[in-house]
């Protein structure tokens, strides 16, 4: 049966199925359009997922969009006589305010648009993974950065600027996953800029536990390349280990990882040394069918020629690590530490000093990846400013 939840605050629920309003939900009520956190522990289908991140607008057939476009434009005069009546919708239930022919109307149709997707488009391949990601990603949009500018001094123009768009934004974090074509996470208009946010601001987010420990990989995209040739992954940094093993010693770190990268996203880069043990073209004839990559983890991504392999390798690296945040965020359930962000492919946890024993476990699990073990580095601060890699 398809369903929609009124409201998705925790002590609001209220939910429309086959035209009734309903004050919860019954075991038959299967389908919706997105998550909430009140189907956290249920097995329903989403049909944002199932649409691979289509709107409402995107997804509503043609049949409807006049009376979809209707009906948004009297939920937009509802909400605005609510902002005239200096009404908190933060702290309303929305279905409380809004008469019920329209709550009726409006869902129903949601619903509707709801059943199109499912009876016209096949279930994603990867769409557990998808919906347990946007799970992971609506919890940590819940929880406020904790912020202190008390100590806040300008060192340019370019600081100020970038303090005043920051002030400007909730103190939330709110990931998509659906902009970019590789699954890599992008924010939302409106949310905290973590993702690119200025460095000298860094010092100012401070947590709201005792301190943060973050994690991420070693040469994150180049292990994952070793793991779709089927090369075992070697134990210490990466790079030293290549310009070892590949280069016999002749640079130095920052010289071989600069070759790497040119050499690696560049088709038309070349490299006798590099390419007789890492074969781009090995991975190609694996992964690319000359229109669509097909990842490890079950992406379908249309691309040309020049871009897959850059597509494969960021696509399976951003699962990779995606994976990996979901698994350390379910070990820390019902402990004080949590999942504070994710800044590409690091983790930053919030950690309680209660569970600081907890800390090496974490880094190992995070290490166990779908392709083996890879190198992890911890990081540790009092602030995601001051993170001082440790080992």
């Amino acid at each position: 049966m398809y369903f929609q939840i009124f409201d998705a605050k925790e002590q609001c629920k209220s939910v429309l199925a086959n035209g009734v309003i309903h004050d919860s939900l019954s075991e038959d009520m299967t389908h919706t359009w997105s998550y909430s956190p009140h189907l956290r522990d249920k097995d329903i289908r989403y049909a944002e997922v199932w649409s691979r991140g289509l709107t409402l607008d995107e997804a509503c057939p043609d049949n409807l969009k006049d009376e979809w476009h209707a009906l948004n434009l009297k939920t937009k005069a509802f909400i605005k006589s609510m902002h005239t009546s200096k009404i908190n919708l933060n702290d309303n239930c929305i279905f409380e305010l809004l008469p019920d022919f329209f709550l009726v109307d409006f869902y129903s149709m949601k619903n509707k648009i709801t059943q199109h997707i499912f009876d016209t488009t096949q279930e994603p391949s990867n769409y557990h993974f998808l919906s347990e990601l946007c799970r992971f990603l609506h919890d940590i949009s819940q929880r406020d950065l904790k912020l202190n500018f008390d100590n806040l001094q300008w060192s340019d123009k370019k600081t100020r600027d970038a303090f005043n768009k920051v002030r400007s934004t909730k103190n939330k974090i709110q990931y998509s996953p659906w902009v970019t074509a590789t699954g890599r996470l992008s924010t939302k208009p409106n949310s905290f800029p973590i993702l690119n946010l200025n460095k000298e601001l860094r010092s100012y987010i401070e947590p709201t536990n005792d301190l943060f420990v973050e994690l991420d990989y070693n040469a994150a995209e180049l292990r994952v390349l070793f793991a779709l040739l089927g090369r075992d992954q070697p134990s210490n940094d990466l790079h030293e280990w290549i310009g070892e093993h590949i280069f016999n010693g002749k640079y130095e770190r920052a010289q071989v990882k600069k070759k790497v990268f040119s050499w690696l996203y560049n088709p038309k880069a070349k490299n006798k040394k590099l390419n007789e043990f890492l074969c781009r073209q090995d991975v190609l004839d694996k992964y690319y069918n000359g229109q669509f990559v097909e990842t490890p983890y079950d992406r379908r991504i249309e691309v040309d020629q020049e871009r897959a392999l850059n597509y494969v390798i960021q696509s399976t690296a951003s699962d990779l690590f995606l994976t990996s945040a979901m698994k350390i965020d379910k070990m820390l359930q019902e402990k004080k530490s949590f999942v504070a962000f994710c800044v590409h492919d690091s983790l930053v946890l919030d950690v309680s000093i209660e569970d600081k024993a907890m800390l090496n476990v974490l880094t190992k699990q995070f290490s166990e990846t779908k392709f083996g073990h890879f190198k992890a580095n911890i990081s540790i601060g009092k602030n995601y400013g001051s993170m001082k890699r440790v080992k």
